[in-house]
Formats: structure tokens, sequence, C-alpha cells
């Protein structure tokens, strides 16, 4: 808010500079949208955010809940404000079996949650049962301590630590990935990531695939002298770093080398060790850059 003030600031910023400002929070899909959507609110709407349900979900990233909020807390329109928190409240309070990751289910909570509303004030009981769902019915509910337990129908069944209900569980899958940092002089190797894949817009170090835990330096000097022509010589071993994102857990084997020459490599860019921390990486590679910037 400091960095991007109003809606224009935001549009006419450049978006490594957005997602500079954005890093270390994760979900970088949510810094991209945010850019596109001011820039959509710039030129289809003079830079003034639409009160209107219809020109709300013509922009990119805005949501249900979004867009319930926008309507609710800028404009306090009679609109219900449905995340994550409230679908839990009311699951448990309307004793909603049914899984909750299913539309039917969501389109009934929706339901609820507009019912639910005052045409005094409505914003208040948007806020209030979000608040609730954070503080109180949280993911171990507090039963004792909310004010809604005589009427709520999951604390009269006892099964309100059941609810909701989630049927598809996600899958964690791990990774086991060798970095290498290579450095020439002043001179460190990174890459951008790709349009379209997780990491895209954010820099890392070169890295490698592992079937397993650990790697051996030696084995990591001939991977990257077969994939990139690179004759390193390695330094040292650094600290190894979790990083987990969406659905992964990955752990990352540092190792520092170094090479004579910055010989060009298709998709990566050798940037000096003082103008590197100016480009945004994922939070694992960040972390290994600190290291980095330490020796």
């Amino acid at each position: 808010m400091r960095v991007f003030p109003t809606i224009q600031d935001l549009a006419k910023a450049d978006l490594d500079a957005v997602i500079k400002e954005w890093e270390g929070l994760g979900y970088y899909s949510r810094a991209r949208n945010l850019h596109q959507g001011a820039r959509y609110v710039v030129e289809n709407h003079a830079g003034i955010l639409p009160n209107s349900e219809d020109q709300l979900q013509k922009i990119k990233g805005l949501g249900p809940y979004t867009i319930g909020a926008i309507l609710s807390f800028a404009f306090h329109q009679h609109k219900a404000a449905v995340d994550g928190n409230v679908i839990r409240v009311l699951a448990r309070y309307n004793c909603i079996t049914e899984d909750i990751t299913k539309s039917a289910s969501i389109k009934r909570i929706h339901a609820l949650a507009q019912e639910m509303l005052p045409e005094n004030e409505p914003w208040l009981i948007s806020e209030a049962l979000i608040e609730l769902g954070a503080m109180v019915c949280n993911r171990k509910p507090k039963c004792f301590e909310c004010p809604l337990r005589n009427n709520c129908k999951a604390f009269a069944a006892g099964n309100a630590d059941k609810l909701p209900f989630k049927g598809v569980k996600t899958v964690i899958t791990r990774l086991y990935r060798a970095v290498a940092v290579v450095s020439c002089g002043e001179y460190i190797l990174i890459k951008r990531g790709s349009k379209g894949k997780i990491m895209s817009d954010l820099h890392e170090f070169p890295y490698f695939e592992l079937p397993g835990a650990l790697v051996d330096p030696k084995v990591l000097s001939q991977q990257l002298f077969e994939e990139f022509q690179l004759p390193v010589h390695w330094q040292d071993s650094l600290q190894e770093v979790k990083h987990s994102f969406t659905r992964y857990r990955a752990q990352l084997y540092p190792h520092s080398f170094t090479v004579k020459e910055k010989q060009p490599i298709d998709g990566y860019e050798w940037v000096q060790k003082k103008r590197v921390k100016e480009r945004a990486f994922s939070s694992g590679h960040k972390r290994i850059l600190e290291q980095v910037m330490l020796l």
C-alpha cells in the first residue's frame, strides 16, 4: 500500500517491481492478477473501481469472496463476503455434513450467508462472521467461547470438531533438488521462471531433480558440465533449505561453485552479486541467496 497507494500507481508499475514487493508471500499469481486487474480498471473504468458485481467479475483474479468483500466493505452493499472462515462457521452452525468442496454445498452456504445479513449495516455481520471463524470457530472450535453456540446445530449434535467435511484431501508430493550456486567473480548465474510455470517471473539458481535426499558435489559438477558445458570448481556445501509451495514439499541441497568465464547459457543470465537482491526469488532460493551473500 505504501509503494502502490492507488490503482493508477499499481497499473503503471513494472511487473517485476510488483513481484519483488510480493516476494516471500507465495501465491504469486495473485500479484500478477492484481497488476493486470489494476491495468484493466485504468483502461476500462478510468482508474475507479466499479461497484457492481457484473463489472467486478470481468476483472482478472476477482473471485466470489473478493467481489463480496469489495461490495460489502468498500461500498456497504447488501452482499455477503464468504471466505474459508465463514464457510467453516456456517457449515457448523447449520450442521452441513455434505462435502464443502462440492459446488452445491458452496452455493448453499453462500445463500445462507446472504440470508443472515440484516438490512441495516449488513457489512458488520459479514465482518463478524469472518472474525468468528478466525478467532473462535477455527479448525479446533472453541465452542464454549462462541456467542452462537446456543443455536449452533453442530454444537447441539456434538460434532462441531468434525465439520466441515472435505472429501478430497490434497496429496503432498516430495521433491529433492540439488541446487548449484555458480559464481564467476562478482557475477552469479540465475534463471527467471518461465511464463505459465509455478515459479513464473521468480528467479532461481540452476537445480536438478534428485531421486532422494543428499547429493555428491562431484555428481552435481558433472551434471553442470553435461547440461551447460560449465567446467565448474566446487567450493562449499551450503545449508539445506526446506521449501513448500502449492502441493509440493521440496528439500533443496545447495552447493557453491566457481567458473573462470561467464559463458552465455540459454535461459540463464549472469547478474552482479551486488544487484542480484533486486530480483524477486522463490522463497527457497531466496534463503539460499541469503547464505550466498554471507560468503
